[in-house]
């Protein structure tokens, strides 16, 4: 404990230049007696720390005692904050570690690199949380142990369609994470067979005793493209005609789950302005792409085949019937 602090000590002295002891000691949460014996400690290791008096005094480095890290263009140190600033690191719940780390760099660097690094500071900030609630990350910690440490783990798992849950004893090889979704890579009891478990369905998790020997060789990183790979092959897909209004053509392109692969063809309004584009397009089912199409409403049309022609006219029917059913049910909304 003793030489973790008298390292936070020469990383704020290097960083910051002149603090008095109560500041040293509010910062490290020790007591100004404690601090003093730092100080003379450090002093008698050969670190050149001495103390100026007076109301602007306090304690300071020896001008030109610096272990500089030399060779870190701008673009390598935003780079390192930004990493710093990952949900990753949020989630695994390294974030104190990481800014001591990014301390300790800061401090190593020249007086010109710690300016790029405070101007990156005040001009990125990284917020890696979504809109819409984040997934369930609660037991992500017991994982994370599990995989460090090499020991089996009991999970309880729930399905995609959440309509049971399945006990079973793992090997955690790795964790990945995927924007703000964790995965485990496991081998899963008795048959050793690697499998991928999504953390947020983890309904239990419990840490064995017993360890494994991680299997040889295996690559974390390969697993999981080729597994990513396989899974994209293994989607279905459902092909269709479709025609979108021009307006919306770069919003229909960039849908999840959707992919253009026909020749586009524009047509043109009697004033020459481009109205709309026909392509053919790949979505996973027809219930998708009834969905996707209908969120469009009159910017988009289904023209091949007809079965999804005939499904989106029924819900449209449906729906106009059900307004006409209960018109001031539907619209009393509107006047509240």
């Amino acid at each position: 404990m003793k030489a973790d602090r008298l390292l936070k000590i020469l990383m704020l002295l290097q960083n910051e230049g002149r603090l008095t002891l109560r500041e040293l000691a509010n910062r490290l949460e020790a007591s100004e007696r404690t601090i003093h014996r730092d100080m003379e400690a450090l002093s008698a290791a050969g670190i050149p720390v001495y103390a100026e008096r007076g109301s602007r005094g306090g304690w300071l480095l020896s001008e030109g005692y610096r272990s500089r890290m030399t060779g870190m263009t701008t673009g390598e140190i935003r780079s390192l904050l930004l990493l710093q600033a990952s949900s990753v690191v949020k989630d695994l719940g390294l974030t104190e570690s990481a800014d001591e780390a990014m301390g300790k760099l800061l401090a190593a660097l020249p007086a010109t690199a710690r300016q790029d690094a405070d101007i990156a500071r005040q001009r990125i900030h990284v917020d890696g949380a979504g809109w819409r609630n984040a997934p369930d990350t609660s037991l992500l910690g017991v994982a994370q142990k599990a995989v460090w440490e090499q020991r089996l783990l009991r999970i309880s798992y729930r399905s995609r369609d959440a309509a049971g849950l399945s006990d079973r004893v793992v090997l955690p090889l790795g964790l990945v994470a995927k924007s703000r979704i964790w995965y485990m890579i496991a081998q899963a009891e008795p048959d050793g067979e690697l499998r991928t478990f999504r953390i947020s369905r983890l309904a239990g998790a419990e840490l064995l005793d017993e360890r494994f020997d991680r299997p040889e060789p295996f690559d974390l990183e390969a697993y999981w493209e080729q597994s990513t790979k396989r899974f994209v092959a293994d989607l279905p897909r459902y092909p269709a005609k479709v025609r979108i209004a021009a307006s919306r053509w770069d919003e229909f392109v960039r849908e999840a789950y959707v992919n253009v692969t026909g020749q586009e063809e524009r047509g043109r309004e009697t004033d020459g302005r481009a109205g709309w584009v026909e392509a053919n397009a790949e979505f996973h089912t027809e219930e998708h792409a009834q969905k996707v199409l209908l969120g469009y409403g009159r910017d988009a049309r289904a023209l091949a085949p007809e079965s999804l022609r005939a499904g989106i006219l029924e819900e449209l029917t449906a729906a106009i019937a059900a307004m006409e059913d209960n018109p001031e049910e539907e619209t009393a909304w509107i006047k509240e």
